[in-house]
């Protein structure tokens, strides 16, 4: 049963930034949009399993820092080569100047 997890606060990110997060065994990377709107997907690129909150955010994506593949951070899809592999999004809320992930 999913349930709601506190990632960050709201002050934590920057705006069209990204910080990592880690729960259990799972990374995660949470997006503060240019139009501070709050994102989170899977943290690790699907192409070569490198951590994406060293890359960058620009227009919308995610940039991983090995090989520059982009992935939309509102839906996932992997937009540019080498990644072929869509990662997962989750649900995100932000209450009290905290951000949580549906997990």
């Amino acid at each position: 049963m999913p349930s709601w997890i506190k990632a960050c606060a709201t002050t934590d990110i920057e705006l069209d930034e990204m910080i990592r997060f880690d729960h259990g065994a799972q990374t995660f990377v949470i997006v503060r949009s240019e139009e501070d709107t709050f994102h989170a997907m899977d943290g690790i690129c699907s192409h070569e399993k490198v951590h994406l909150c060293d890359g960058l955010v620009m227009e919308g994506r995610v940039e991983c820092p090995k090989h520059s593949a982009t992935f939309d951070y509102r839906t996932g899809e992997a937009k540019s080569a080498p990644a072929c592999i869509n990662l997962k999004t989750f649900a995100v809320k932000v209450e009290d100047g905290a951000v949580y992930i549906e997990i």
